[in-house]
């Protein structure tokens, strides 16, 4: 058996193993993938008599995080040919790829799960949620003409899709083209970019993919605009009854994009779903679904019929670069050290000193140092790190130690907890 990273032009290769597994996916699905995705990506397979037996493919997106931009990888595709399940070729793989990445300095690699427990073993926790919810449908929204895409390229840009929320301000709405993804990247820069901690980079390039990855399902992106100017826009596929993905819009213009989702909705559906990025503060353009019956606190939506669901879990690769851009809270200076188990990147294993630095308010210094106030795994790190658990439930989990000193120390921390990463594949 042997365990290699496949050249580029062997990326085709892993379509039948695909195929195989993965079955529910569509061939329109597949076609966009292999033609599109795995031109850049990395797939890793472990091989016998020169047939593929398991494969995983880390798909290759730019990421912010605090004030520095670095490469990762979402791990997708990890699938082994049924008979030679249960040899631990999963495990193989997967820290094969996790050392690769470590040595190129990735601070952390990404995942949707099928079920947690298959990758909670590797030190994988989650870092990002997503709200969940039904829009119910309301025929009156379908007033409005429903314009194809076919018909729009014979209709003029001022009479598509009209949504007329007054007589001063008409909102159109339509499906966006390759040659929209710059201005869709400036509009998520300008008006949603600043929100998050940690995301991935919507530039020109990935909306252009996203376009045609909706394209593939079914979809496509709608774009809301007032006289030509980007107020909104939001994924939907047709894969059976209409769903939205990932609404970001303007405050003013959520009515705008409950009526454009309505006339998108099929004849006999009554509810869509909308999977949207929970809240990241108390702004409301975009970031959770209001829909009626929802109640508001102000800063967090609480509908009646929907739900909060844990969606992607990250493993850490590099701390040192992750607890180098962390900040201390306003006001606070921080000084302690502790130690870090890693049992699949040994590497890792280290004892750490952060230390408040220099005079711009809330910067880190990282070190290695030989004085340790308590323990860490990895694992526990990146659920704190990331806000997902408070001090006190990390000092719950198996192998944590924390010293009284240590844990009113590592509260100065500001997590990293306004997470968008909302990727499929």
């Amino acid at each position: 058996m042997e365990l290699k990273k496949l050249d580029a032009s062997e990326h085709g290769r892993t379509r039948k193993l695909w195929e195989e597994v993965f079955s529910e996916d569509t061939k329109a699905f597949l076609d966009y993938y292999y033609f599109l995705k795995t031109r850049d990506n990395e797939i890793y397979v472990l091989e016998e008599d020169g047939a593929i037996r398991s494969m995983l493919h880390l798909n290759p997106y730019q990421t912010k995080a605090g004030e520095g931009a670095f490469a990762a990888h979402y791990v997708v595709g990890v699938a082994t040919v049924g008979t030679y399940r249960g040899r631990g070729f999963m495990r193989r793989l997967l820290v094969y790829a996790m050392e690769e990445m470590y040595r190129r300095k990735e601070w952390f690699t990404f995942l949707m799960p099928a079920a947690e427990a298959i990758y909670t073993p590797y030190d994988f926790r989650f870092i990002y949620a997503q709200k969940q919810e039904i829009l119910p449908v309301e025929e009156n929204g379908r007033d409005c003409v429903s314009v194809k895409p076919k018909e729009q390229e014979r209709m003029s840009a001022g009479s598509v899709a009209l949504i007329e929320r007054d007589a001063k301000e008409p909102v159109m709405d339509m499906d966006a083209g390759l040659s929209d993804a710059a201005e869709m990247a400036a509009f998520f820069e300008e008006h949603f970019s600043g929100r998050w901690q940690v995301f991935t980079v919507r530039d020109e390039q990935y909306y252009q993919r996203q376009i045609l990855e909706q394209q593939s399902e079914g979809g496509g992106i709608r774009l809301l605009r007032v006289q030509g100017r980007l107020v909104g826009m939001f994924l939907y596929s047709r894969e059976g009854e209409l769903e939205i993905l990932e609404p970001l819009y303007l405050a003013e213009y959520e009515e705008a994009f409950r009526e454009a989702a309505w006339r998108l909705a099929g004849e006999g559906q009554i509810g869509i779903k909308v999977y949207a990025p929970v809240k990241s503060d108390g702004g409301r353009g975009g970031f959770a679904i209001h829909v009626p019956g929802g109640e508001r606190d102000g800063s967090e939506t609480h509908p009646t019929d929907g739900e909060r669901k844990p969606l992607i879990m990250a493993r850490l690769l590099h701390p040192e670069s992750v607890l180098a851009a962390m900040r201390a809270k306003e006001g606070c200076d921080i000084d302690c050290s502790f130690a870090v188990l890693d049992s699949l990147l040994v590497q890792n294993s280290r004892i750490w000193r952060i230390c408040s630095e220099g005079p711009e308010a809330g910067r880190i210094r990282v070190r290695e140092t030989e004085d340790s106030e308590g323990v860490l795994t990895i694992g526990a790190l990146t659920s704190f790190l990331f806000g997902m658990k408070s001090i006190e439930e990390v000092e719950l989990e198996d192998g944590v130690f924390l010293s009284a000193r240590l844990r009113e120390e590592l509260r100065k921390l500001q997590p990293l907890e306004r997470v968008f990463i909302n990727e499929v594949v």
